[in-house]
């Protein structure tokens, strides 16, 4: 397997690595397999306050060993704390819970129609100025929530993490975080498994040696400024995601998995607190 180290994606004075490990809902040993994914490669570890991983990922940092400065850690507040008071104190307890002095990027989870983005934003901002953390981001902004928060935000924005997989068209958001010299971070890589038994993906996988979860990563973070946080319950998963640096697909393997968009398979849309997602249309 090749290192993973060197592979990294810039924005806004950001160095980001292109494959992080993702804690949502590991329901056992999770501070263990935090440390076995560092042990083995990993340098962004992906969390959240509403997660409810952030005691167990600082457990798992502190057992690799490994010096801060070599790790991206990234978390969020949720949208239950937008306003400016709730979110920089829902920062502050998120770094008590990891052990941390800071981290290395802090997204707005999901976005608060209840509040305005300008003072959510301007939270987020100040949690950057005041060192809570090194960079700022959103997750699951739609196209015209994007636009508002790059324009309403005091600092620049490195990321908006959203849902993207083959099986789901993300063109335009990827076109505007190009515009804005952003980068897409995709979590559900593998449309929470329902690309793993895919024949266009099986028979690629199949000429390349790897697996189906392989090609979809690599599918993934070939395309420009796109990174991804696959999350895994086992070791041998969480090698699997990560050795995907010693090959490429392509043109018309990359092709043929895009056409995989046609199925518009959206997995997290929770009703409770999900934006009315952009139309894409499918070429």
């Amino acid at each position: 397997m090749q290192s993973p180290k060197a592979f990294t994606l810039a924005a806004h004075g950001a160095k980001m690595p292109v494959i992080g490990f993702g804690t949502m809902e590991l329901p056992q040993r999770p501070a263990e397999l935090v440390a076995y994914a560092i042990k083995c490669g990993y340098r962004l570890i992906d969390t959240a306050r509403k997660y409810g991983t952030e005691e167990r990922v600082g457990e798992g940092i502190r057992a690799s060993g490994i010096a801060r400065d070599e790790l991206w850690v990234t978390t969020k507040v949720t949208e239950l704390d937008a306003r400016e008071a709730d979110f920089l104190r829902s920062a502050e307890t998120s770094l008590k819970a990891l052990g941390l002095d800071y981290v290395d990027l802090l997204l707005v989870h999901w976005p608060q129609p209840k509040v305005p983005f300008a003072e959510t934003l301007g939270a987020l901002a100040k949690a950057k100025r005041s060192g809570l953390t090194r960079h700022i981001g959103v997750s699951n902004f739609t196209l015209a929530m994007l636009e508002e928060a790059v324009h309403v935000c005091p600092e620049p924005l490195v990321t908006n993490q959203i849902e993207y997989h083959a099986y789901l068209p993300q063109d335009r958001m990827i076109a505007a975080l190009r515009r804005h010299g952003m980068i897409l971070t995709a979590y559900c890589p593998v449309a929470r498994g329902k690309l793993l038994d895919d024949p266009i993906v099986g028979e690629i996988a199949k000429a390349h040696g790897k697996t189906h979860a392989q090609i979809c990563l690599r599918w993934l973070i070939q395309q420009p400024m796109v990174a991804a946080v696959p999350r895994a319950l086992e070791e041998a998963h969480i090698v699997e995601n990560l050795d995907v640096f010693d090959f490429s697909l392509n043109d018309e393997e990359m092709r043929r998995i895009s056409t995989l968009r046609s199925r518009n398979i959206r997995i997290a849309d929770p009703p409770e607190r999900a934006p009315k997602w952009d139309v894409e249309t499918i070429a």
